[in-house]
């Protein structure tokens, strides 16, 4: 079978991977909006920890299921795994719509981390095999935006099919769509990419990791840069997700202005990623880490003061721009520092610490959102996100060389 790297070369598989990964984020997008409402409503779940349980369960389960994504990556295949990620997403919307207590909500959501660490893990590694070391940056932010892109324009569709005709079960009709569509693409259409990563390892100058779960985790200074920033960035995600459509109703918005304010925060991220991930291949990642994270550190400090819908709109927007920024650049700088070999294994430890950013996040929230209210608990996670910066700005080094021209050469069409 003759393998060839470049984007050019392999433009269909990297397409259908980006589709595929749509009916990823569309999963997590059913519940952006709607489920903290389900909590209250149906279950009479009213304090924010226990609200907010979803997430922690969400977070651990898709943390831990990234880190064997990448252990197994090489050993399994990336298809397989894919795979065997949407098999774990089949019961997720019938759970939704059937469930009779908030325990069941909380299955659903294990379910969904494990479907969520396999299937946007697997899209993730296999986009980065395919395109080289040339674009992945760019290779970042189609595939983000694409995942996002669904988040974003799913949880408005649910707030919205919320309003219209109640909170279950017509919202989650379409996970069943998603699931169904995800699978059968993932089976029929979708082939591995193992062999690219031996091309590449063939002409890579990166050398390997000592131990790369404690070298990516904190040891080596770049990787450990990123990593706290990805854990970071989830923490304050995982707070928008659970309490921001929570704080929105106690100001009297409506179901369908909050799914508005809620939705435009990933489809920013989405849209923004389609040029930050270019931008990412070009400019100094370590540049782009602080800024993103202080832009964020900012739009939520502005959160706890903000009034009117217009803010709340143009807060969400700011938050996602920051999130642009920084979500493609994570993966980019990560497979920069190491080498293809350990790529996987590299990018399952960030994602393993990166995702345990909502549990951690939704747990400290959610404390100090009971004993101090929403306001304290959104200013103390902005806080945290533009302490990150000033970790990023100390601690992490020159950009990782970028590949030789010769090298390159071979990957560019």
């Amino acid at each position: 079978m003759k393998v060839a790297l470049g984007l050019r070369r392999n433009w269909q598989q990297f397409t259908i991977l980006l589709v595929i990964n749509a009916f990823v984020g569309g999963m997590v997008g059913l519940e952006r909006t709607i489920l903290p409402q389900i909590a209250e409503a149906d279950f009479a779940v009213a304090a924010k920890t226990a609200i907010l349980s979803f997430i922690i369960v969400f977070g651990v389960s898709k943390a831990i299921t990234n880190y064997y994504a990448g252990a197994f990556a090489n050993r399994f295949g990336r298809k397989r795994l894919l795979v065997l990620g949407w098999l774990f997403g089949l019961p997720v919307p019938l759970i939704l719509i059937y469930a009779g207590s908030w325990n069941a909500i909380i299955a659903a959501n294990i379910l969904l981390g494990i479907n969520q660490g396999l299937t946007w893990s697997s899209t993730i590694v296999m986009k980065i095999d395919l395109v080289g070391p040339r674009n992945r940056g760019f290779a970042m932010g189609l595939n983000e935006s694409a995942g996002y892109l669904a988040v974003g324009v799913v949880a408005f569709l649910t707030g919205w099919i919320a309003s219209e005709y109640g909170l279950r079960p017509y919202p989650f009709y379409m996970g069943i769509a998603f699931v169904l569509i995800g699978l059968f693409g993932s089976i029929l259409l979708v082939k591995d990419t193992i062999h690219h990563v031996s091309i590449e390892s063939e002409t890579s100058s990166v050398p390997l990791l000592r131990n790369v779960f404690l070298d990516t985790t904190w040891l080596n200074p770049n990787l450990g840069s990123i990593t706290q920033a990805g854990l970071v960035n989830n923490l304050n995600d995982g707070m928008i997700w659970g309490l921001f459509p929570i704080l929105l109703v106690s100001k009297d918005f409506t179901l369908e202005e909050v799914g508005k304010i809620v939705a435009v925060y990933p489809i920013v991220w989405g849209l923004g990623q389609l040029v930050t991930g270019k931008v990412a291949d070009h400019l100094n990642k370590k540049s782009m880490l602080i800024w993103g994270m202080v832009i964020q550190g900012i739009a939520i400090l502005g959160m706890s003061f903000a009034l009117t819908l217009n803010q709340f709109l143009a807060l969400s927007c700011t938050l996602g721009l920051g999130t642009a920024i920084v979500y493609p650049t994570f993966m980019a700088a990560i497979s920069d520092y190491t080498n293809p070999l350990q790529r996987a294994r590299s990018i399952g430890v960030f994602r393993l610490w990166r995702d345990l950013g909502y549990a951690i996040g939704a747990i400290l929230t959610g404390i100090v959102a009971d004993k101090f209210g929403i306001f304290s608990s959104v200013r103390l996670t902005a806080i945290i996100t533009l302490v990150s910066a000033v970790i990023i700005l100390i601690r992490m080094q020159n950009p990782a060389k970028q590949p030789d021209s010769n090298i390159m050469s071979q990957n560019i069409t």
